[in-house]
């Protein structure tokens, strides 16, 4: 175990700075628009922010705007967080001690003595600003970039594969996937990819014939170009890279959008069958990745330059505010939760409750840090 520890050590140490940057460059953007989020509708409700801090710990550099919120950089950079009037912590917990020593006055501008509609809609905007911030980079990077395609043609079959026993053959283009029109052979891969161990009807044009065939993919391991190690359903076909089957589309911001929306829902749809797959025994925990596992994908990513590195901040946008949709207590979800529980009732949970369910919440929220970060260990390791 002490190897694995100085392995890991070795290769965080090894050009540390092209890992530091990159990451807190992406993280900072994803938790800068989380945070802002709230705070914007908080303004909106007519709630006082005491804080806006990105990072946690001791302020670093800060000041104060003309409202009265103490804009700061702390010294921790794995988060952040708006305190409201009436906060007890940075986790938003109310000290019924302090809200009921309140005057008229304050309890205007308090978060906790807002109706439920108002703090649900506070709290649900940080996740929200995080697949908007996700949707807008996307169309950016469409807009700029221009949209690549290559054509869901088959170069060659690899020897018995799935796609080999199935009748493939080169020349062969794909149609359509269970009735799905496939339009690029990276449609086709993504369709593919998370269909490991289940049949799937292909429609393919062969010359001026149409075909049904019928093929399995298998799950692989994959290792990509900075040796990360995947795991995807595989047919065992290879794209075309003839000039006629390579292109970039180039797209207006109207359309832009609607990919942006596009990509933003697949990767949540992808992410959250990932996390069923874990509960059902599909797939492997051991993919779940924590800051140092971002931190060196980050580092990869940035030697591609900008463009990749900021189609990976959409990315991680997306899967904090998944992540914080959790119906966890100290989560974003678990506030949600317990707005809702109060909606029904008609008055909130007791003092006492809450606490218990942010002490579990916190607890929950540790263990999965924990194992996060040894997977990344045993990840940067084996690196």
């Amino acid at each position: 175990m002490a190897d694995i520890f100085l392995n890991s050590f070795n290769v965080l140490s090894h050009g540390v700075i092209g890992y530091v940057i990159p990451f807190l460059f992406v993280l900072t953007i994803v938790v800068f628009f989380h945070e802002l989020g709230h705070f914007l509708v908080a303004r909106w409700a007519g709630v006082k922010v005491l804080t806006f801090s990105l990072g946690f710990g001791p302020e670093l550099v800060g000041f104060n705007d003309k409202h009265g919120t103490r804009w700061k950089i702390s010294a921790i950079p794995l988060g952040g967080y708006v305190k409201f009037f009436g906060d007890e912590s940075e986790a938003s917990t109310p000290s019924s001690a302090a809200l009921s020593k309140m005057t008229p006055a304050e309890r205007e501008g308090s978060f906790h003595h807002k109706k439920v509609g108002p703090r649900a809609a506070i709290v649900a905007a940080g996740p929200i600003a995080n697949f908007i911030l996700s949707i807008a980079i996307f169309a950016a990077l469409f807009t700029i970039s221009g949209r690549p395609i290559t054509s869901a043609r088959v170069d060659a079959v690899q020897a018995d594969s799935p796609a080999a026993a199935a009748g493939f053959q080169p020349g062969d283009v794909v149609m359509k996937i269970d009735g799905k029109t496939i339009d690029s052979f990276t449609e086709m891969q993504r369709t593919v990819g998370s269909e490991a161990g289940r049949e799937l009807a292909f429609t393919i044009k062969r010359g001026d014939a149409t075909l049904e065939l019928r093929a399995t993919p298998v799950q692989k391991e994959i290792k990509d170009g900075f040796g990360n190690v995947h795991r995807a359903g595989i047919l065992g076909i290879s794209r075309s890279s003839n000039p006629g089957d390579v292109m970039t589309e180039r797209v207006n911001p109207g359309t832009a959008l609607v990919l942006g929306v596009k990509e933003t829902w697949f990767v949540v749809d992808r992410t959250l069958a990932y996390i069923g797959g874990i509960f059902t025994g599909r797939e492997a925990a051991d993919q779940l990745g924590g800051p140092l596992r971002i931190a060196q994908i980050s580092g990869q990513v940035a030697t591609f330059g900008l463009t990749p590195l900021l189609h990976l901040a959409a990315v991680l946008s997306i899967s904090i505010g998944l992540l914080n949709l959790f119906p966890v207590p100290l989560l974003d979800g678990g506030h949600l939760l317990f707005y809702a529980v109060e909606a029904v009732r008609g008055r909130p949970l007791s003092e006492r409750a809450q606490e218990m369910g942010f002490r579990i919440g916190l607890g929950l929220v540790l263990m999965l840090m924990v194992f996060a970060t040894y997977n990344d260990i045993l990840h940067l390791a084996a690196s």
